[in-house]
């Protein structure tokens, strides 16, 4: 037996005598609780009047329950040890010590009992940076008592699924490129892997960084950005145990889907999931009172597309690409996020005030209050309080008056009566006319004079009214969200990372592509966002890439003309480009090409431009096969088989095999499209060509 098999019989074993105890500790704990729970509902009318037998015996309960979860949640994590307890192992020589110690690093902490010396340290444990950080040779970690000096021995590296070993050897390289081959010549997944066992150097240094509170990300496609991101959430929570919760973080992303296909994560790395939710999703929430409905952000793009490939084909030959799109309603989006309109926002508040007020007298019962007093306190005493909040600071100001003076409290329907006259003298409060009030001032086209409930957003007026609300109105911060992570950075506009800026104090994690916009032009955030987050924002770009195999990374590379990215030697087919004539004989020549199953892969995607193109390969796919599925704005999850959708759909998600199908190459978003599709390909790509 070698050592790293002779340490896995021992473990095994230990975990097993652990769980055995658990499951004795569970029943137990239960028997304790159906024990209160009869005691309470035979004895409760007996209890004493004032209700501290009651509440003592309802908290000794929560107690136990909550003592029956953690050790639930304790074997839930154990079971799954016993599939792979570790999967590295260093031998570390502390400065002035005669004999090594072994580490052995898995998914989570495990020891003979609670508080020993652990056999498995948790991958987040500060000793695991050794594995991580350092090959053979002088080495040091960082603990609570301070830096620990020495030398790395011997590093190890194991492969171990259902308890047994596949295979071990001592590694002087961090990660063997070999071990990393392996692992990513692996079949795609409806779920994104964690990384634990091949975690870079500069991977590391991200996910171990505490110190920075705006952490951005620019990395090429598949350079691990997102599970990077989420690696670092699970740091975070492991190092600050007492006061940071899964509840204190929140993940923008950009649809339902990658949502679905991130969501095990952290549960894999032994935390509780978080929550999840896209920016458009908040900020139609945040307006159903403005207006009945909103576009979204695809409606825009297929818009967007719709309108260049349309000027493309009026156009002679020679047209300029960066010009196409270039519409009067592509202006007015472009100039609604911009730093401009933000500005325009501005100066339009500093003239509102007089538009928006009609000053008089008020009166209730005895109590008056002239107008010029009114005027005065809403010009000075409360003038740093948001146009249409600022009167009820003054009514509030006006009912302690009446209070104090009259020695009560005002009733409901009196504070209403006096809330009516106070709001009375808005000319208006309706966020959406006064919306058309600045469209008019900057010489915009204004938005239909509808009531309400006939009103549906266009999506490049969600982000600009939203923005005008947050102005004009005193919103509910965000204090319980302690981290923010933004995926997609390049998806979001100027006047979006202000309103989050806005929104958010806390600390916050994000990452992108710039090669990835979705949109006509490549845009970089990180032009712009030092100055909207402020002086402490480090930024960092990971230029390794490792999904694609060598010669689709090539053929990508080729289309964005990215300069510096270092590509894993991973090799594969060559990329094959196919003509067809129509997207009929595209999906016969797709579907010949196809391999899933037992002897071939788990996910094919057939990736088109337009949401029209995708639901007509959908239904002439589904005519065939039945393991064919459609993501669109509206799914919530990633399944095996055939996935047949839009490129901007398809980002953050990888497939086994990826087939281009069509796309307008007249239309300035076709390079994005054709880079997005290529780099969502794991093994084999294949480009099919027709007039769509």
């Amino acid at each position: 037996m070698s050592r790293g098999s002779d340490f896995l019989k021992y473990v095994i074993s230990q975990l097993k005598i652990r769980l055995q105890t658990l499951d004795e500790t569970i029943c137990e704990v239960q028997k304790d609780i159906a024990k209160m729970n009869k005691y309470y509902w035979e004895n409760y009318t007996e209890m004493d009047q004032y209700g501290y037998e009651n509440y003592d015996n309802q908290q000794a309960l929560f107690g136990q329950v909550s003592v029956s979860q953690e050790h639930q949640r304790q074997r839930s994590r154990y079971r799954k040890m016993l599939d792979s307890p570790f999967f590295g192992s260093v031998d570390f020589l502390y400065d002035g010590e005669e004999e090594p110690e072994s580490f052995y690093i898995g998914i989570g902490n495990f020891a003979r009992e609670r508080g020993g010396v652990p056999l498995i340290y948790d991958w987040r444990a500060p000793v695991s940076g050794l594995f991580y950080d350092f090959d053979k040779g002088a080495a040091s970690y960082q603990a609570p008592a301070g830096e620990m000096e020495g030398e790395i021995l011997s590093k190890w590296q194991y492969k171990i699924r259902g308890g047994r070993m596949l295979y071990e050897f001592e590694s002087d390289m961090k990660i063997d490129d070999d071990i990393l081959k392996q692992e990513l010549s692996a079949n795609s997944d409806t779920q994104l892997k964690n990384i634990v066992r091949t975690i870079q150097r500069e991977q590391n240094a991200i996910i171990r960084n505490t110190k920075d509170k705006v952490l951005i990300i620019q990395g090429a496609a598949g350079s691990g950005k997102t599970s990077i991101a989420l690696h670092r959430i699970a740091y975070l929570l492991y190092h600050n145990r007492g006061s940071f919760k899964s509840s204190n973080i929140l993940i923008l992303s950009p649809n339902s889907v990658f949502s679905d296909y991130i969501s095990h994560i952290l549960p894999e790395l032994g935390e509780e999931n978080i929550q999840e939710m896209s920016f458009d999703l908040f900020a139609y929430r945040q307006l159903k009172e403005v207006a009945k409905d909103c576009e979204d952000r695809w409606d825009q793009i297929e818009k967007q597309m719709q309108r260049a490939s349309q000027k493309a084909s009026e156009g002679e030959g020679g047209v300029d690409r960066k010009n196409i799109a270039d519409t009067e309603q592509d202006k007015s989006y472009q100039w609604k996020q911009s730093k401009e309109y933000v500005a325009a926002v501005e100066g339009f508040l500093v003239e509102l005030e007089d538009r928006l007020v009609d000053f008089k007298d008020i009166q209730y019962g005895k109590m008056v209050k002239k107008a010029e007093d009114i005027l005065h306190m809403f010009y000075f005493r409360f003038q740093n309080i948001p146009l249409l909040s600022r009167m009820d600071a003054v009514m509030e100001y006006f009912v302690d008056e009446c209070e104090t003076l009259w020695g009560r409290n005002l009733a409901e329907e009196e504070l209403e009566s006096v809330k009516e006259q106070f709001g009375s003298m808005y000319v208006t409060t309706d966020i959406y006319e006064i919306y058309n009030w600045l469209l008019e001032e900057a010489g915009q086209k204004p938005l239909l004079n509808l009531p309400r409930e006939e009103r549906i957003l266009s999506y490049e007026d969600v982000y600009p009214l939203l923005y005008l609300k947050y102005r004009l109105l005193t919103v509910a911060d965000h204090r319980n969200i302690r981290h923010l992570v933004i995926d997609e950075m390049q998806d979001y506009s100027y006047l979006q990372y202000v309103i989050l800026e806005r929104m958010f104090s806390c600390n916050m994690t994000i990452l992108g592509d710039r090669a990835q916009t979705v949109d006509a032009e490549v845009q970089d955030v990180l032009t712009f966002l030092p100055d909207i987050l402020g002086k402490k924002v480090r930024k960092l770009e990971l230029n390794r890439s490792y999904r694609n195999t060598w010669e689709i990374a090539e053929y990508a590379n080729g289309i964005a003309k990215i300069q510096g990215i270092q590509y894993m030697k991973r090799h594969g087919r060559n990329v094959e480009e196919i003509q067809c004539i129509s997207y009929v004989e595209a999906v016969d020549r797709s579907l010949e090409r196809v391999r899933l199953g037992e002897d071939g892969y788990e996910t094919a995607a057939i990736l088109v431009m337009t949401q029209q193109e995708a639901r007509a390969i959908y239904e002439e796919v589904r005519r065939r096969r039945s393991d064919v599925s459609y993501i669109d704005r509206d799914s919530e999850c990633f399944q095996k088989g055939i996935t047949v959708t839009t490129f901007y759909m398809a980002k953050g998600l990888e497939f086994d095999q990826v087939f281009v199908a069509g796309g307008d190459e007249g239309s300035p978003f076709f390079p994005q499209f054709m880079y997005i599709c290529a780099t969502r390909a794991l093994h084999e790509l294949y480009v099919l060509r027709y007039d769509p």
